[in-house]
């Protein structure tokens, strides 16, 4: 990126993410990951402002939602804001990550529950079917649980 700085460019991206949820492009979305909550924490003024001004809202991650629609080492152990617009969209997404959570308490979490998690969030990101499915079929980095 010649000429623009890191942060200068996560802002731009929170910004363009914001304005896609508020117009229902997309129920949610993703900043980029960020490797410490210290960085991810820089960002929160700047989401803030952008989330007032289109009407919509962000939530802190510090337990990103690992699934098969993206590799593994891309999420995991790292720090991100969601932004959305409905309340109900992030309840159903904390609902998706407890229900992760009680499967693999039980050692359940393969085959079709696996996949119907990745589906359920790949439909909050409103990706969609066909590239849900192309999304965790081209994955090659999966969680080992």
């Amino acid at each position: 990126m010649k000429g623009l700085d890191r942060f200068s460019y996560a802002c731009g991206v929170i910004d363009a993410f914001n304005e896609v949820v508020r117009a229902g492009v997309k129920r949610m979305a993703l900043a980029h990951p960020c490797p410490s909550r210290e960085e991810r924490d820089s960002y929160l003024p700047f989401a803030e402002k952008i989330c007032s001004q289109y009407g919509t809202r962000c939530y802190a991650e510090d337990e990103p939602l690992l699934t098969d629609l993206f590799p593994v080492t891309l999420n995991r152990g790292t720090y991100n804001l969601i932004f959305y617009k409905n309340e109900s969209d992030l309840e159903e997404y904390l609902a998706l990550k407890a229900q992760k959570a009680r499967l693999c308490a039980a050692g359940a979490y393969r085959d079709e529950a696996r996949r119907e998690i990745a589906e359920g969030f790949g439909r909050l990101l409103s990706y969609t079917d066909e590239a849900i499915g192309r999304l965790i079929e081209e994955n090659k980095e999966k969680e080992i649980i």
